[in-house]
């Protein structure tokens, strides 16, 4: 089964003169129920439909399963999707032999930045570049199908 394993944090210093690409991600949740969510996501040109599964207890890990889909069908699902979307420009880093995924978010999560490393394994070591902040790994504020039901701005303001 695939599983997706990541740690999560904020972010606090200058990450973007660090990156070496951008895009927007504008996304939203057919089904976006805690253990299970249905993501619908358009990323610059492609499409993609996204299942994940509950996290563990740490928050680490969970099950996922993507596809790529044609722009336009994306766009269709798009419309099924729950009230409430997710704006965000993504920035790519490296740092050491990983990469950082630091999404920053528009709209009603306007002022909240995240980024985001891929791992192997749970215990696997990262070079954490000077940009990164507090672990909000397994937080579920922070997980994009809370952030659209609940946004930053409602519990940071």
């Amino acid at each position: 089964m695939p599983q997706e394993i990541e740690r999560k944090f904020l972010v606090t210093g200058d990450f973007k003169s660090k990156a070496v690409s951008s895009s927007h991600i504008v996304q939203g949740y057919i089904c976006s129920a805690r253990g299970r969510t249905v993501r619908v996501r358009i990323r610059g040109e492609k499409g993609y439909l996204t299942i994940k599964g509950a996290s563990n207890a740490a928050g680490t890990s969970r099950y996922e399963w993507e596809k790529e889909l044609p722009l336009a069908e994306a766009e269709e699902l798009m419309k099924l999707c729950e009230p409430g979307v997710i704006d965000k420009m993504r920035y790519l880093v490296p740092s050491g032999k990983h990469t950082f995924e630091v999404d920053e978010f528009y709209g009603d999560n306007e002022g909240l930045i995240v980024a985001e490393v891929e791992l192997t394994s749970e215990d696997e070591p990262f070079v954490k570049p000077d940009f990164i902040g507090e672990e909000v790994t397994g937080d579920v504020r922070y997980y994009n199908s809370h952030l659209m039901k609940l946004p930053y701005r409602a519990w940071k303001g």
